[in-house]
C-alpha cells in the first residue's frame, strides 16, 4: 500500500431492470474523518451502510458521496408511510410528555421528517427492492474502494514530494555542520577586531583571556545538538514515509519540532553564511509542512 493523500474523486455506475443509479465520492483535507452521504428518500438502508464502510476503510478526510438514479421504465411509483418511523415518533411524544408542546403534530411536520416517506413501486416485489438495495449497496463500495485508489495514487505523488524535502533538508543539515565546524575560529577573530577597536593599539588582551572569552562566546553559539536533533528528526520522517499508512498526524508533530530546532539554530547562528543555510532549512520545513498537511 503507498501513502494516502486526503483528496480524491472516484464515481460508480449500476443499474436494474427499473432504474440506473451513480454513486460519486469527492475527499478534500480535514483534522479528522467527516463523512457525510445523500441519498434519496426510501433507501436509507444504503446511505448507513456505506457510512459504515467508509467509516472502516479511512482514517481522515472530509468525504461527501452521493447516489442519484434514473427510472428507466415507465412505471408509476406511489409512496407509502413508514409504520415504524411513525410509531418511534408516537413513543418519543409521550416520554417527553409535558417537556415539549402539546399540540397535535402536523400532516407537514410528520412528512417532513427524514424517512417518513418511501417510494413504493406499485407492481414492484419486496425481493425487487431488496435487490436493488443491495446492488446499489455493492455499487457505493466499489465507488470507495476507487476513491481508495485515487487517494493512493495521489500519495504516491504526494510521497516523492515530500522524500524530495527531506533530502534537501539533510544536504542542508550536512552543509551546516560543515560551516559550524569553523565557527569557533570566526568567533575568536571577530572578538580580537571588537578589542582591538575599543583599547589602544598597545594595551593587548592576554592570549589565554582571549581564549577564554571566545570558548565562552563558542560554547553559546554551539549548534551541533541543534542539528543532531534535525538528523534524528529527518530519519523518523523518513520511517513514517516507509510505513505509508496514517501517518499524516505524526509527520504533522514532526514538523513541529524540526521548525523548533531550526528556530533554535538561526538564534545561535555566529556567521552569515550558517545564518543563511538556517533560513533555508526553515523554507524547506515549511514546503515539507504544506504538503504534509495532505498526507492520511
Amino acid at each position: 500500500m503507498t501513502l494516502q493523500s486526503m483528496t480524491g474523486f472516484a464515481r460508480a455506475a449500476g443499474q436494474d431492470e427499473r432504474y440506473s443509479w451513480v454513486w460519486e465520492g469527492r475527499s478534500v483535507n480535514a483534522k479528522g474523518l467527516d463523512v457525510r452521504c445523500r441519498v434519496p428518500n426510501g433507501y436509507e438502508a444504503v446511505e448507513q451502510a456505506i457510512k459504515a464502510s467508509a467509516g472502516k476503510g479511512f482514517k481522515r478526510g472530509s468525504i461527501t458521496l452521493g447516489l442519484s438514479f434514473d427510472r428507466l421504465d415507465q412505471g408509476k411509483t406511489s409512496y407509502r408511510v413508514n409504520r415504524d418511523l411513525l410509531d418511534q415518533v408516537r413513543a418519543l411524544r409521550q416520554e417527553l410528555g409535558d417537556d415539549v408542546s402539546q399540540e397535535t403534530p402536523t400532516i407537514e411536520g410528520l412528512l417532513s421528517i427524514r424517512g417518513m416517506l418511501e417510494s413504493v413501486d406499485e407492481s414492484e416485489s419486496e425481493d425487487a427492492l431488496a435487490a436493488r438495495i443491495a446492488a446499489m449497496i455493492g455499487c457505493g463500495q466499489d465507488m470507495l474502494k476507487a476513491l481508495a485508489v485515487a487517494r493512493g495514487a495521489e500519495g504516491a505523488l504526494l510521497a516523492v514530494v515530500l522524500d524530495d524535502h527531506l533530502k534537501r533538508l539533510a544536504d542542508l543539515v550536512e552543509a551546516a555542520r560543515q560551516s559550524a565546524a569553523a565557527q569557533p575560529e570566526t568567533i575568536r577573530t571577530r572578538l580580537q577586531t571588537m578589542i582591538a577597536e575599543l583599547v589602544d593599539a598597545d594595551a593587548r588582551l592576554p592570549e589565554e583571556r582571549l581564549a577564554q572569552e571566545a570558548a565562552l562566546l563558542a560554547g553559546k553559539a554551539d549548534v551541533r545538538e541543534e542539528l543532531d536533533r534535525l538528523r534524528v528528526h529527518i530519519a523518523s520522517a523518513q520511517d513514517l514515509l516507509a510505513e505509508e499508512v496514517g501517518v499524516g498526524r505524526r509527520l504533522d508533530f514532526l514538523c513541529q519540532e524540526l521548525n523548533r530546532e531550526a528556530n533554535t539554530f538561526c538564534s545561535k547562528s555566529a556567521d552569515v553564511d550558517l545564518t543563511q543555510i538556517g533560513l533555508d532549512m526553515k523554507a524547506t520545513i515549511e514546503q515539507f509542512r504544506e504538503q504534509v498537511q495532505n498526507v492520511e
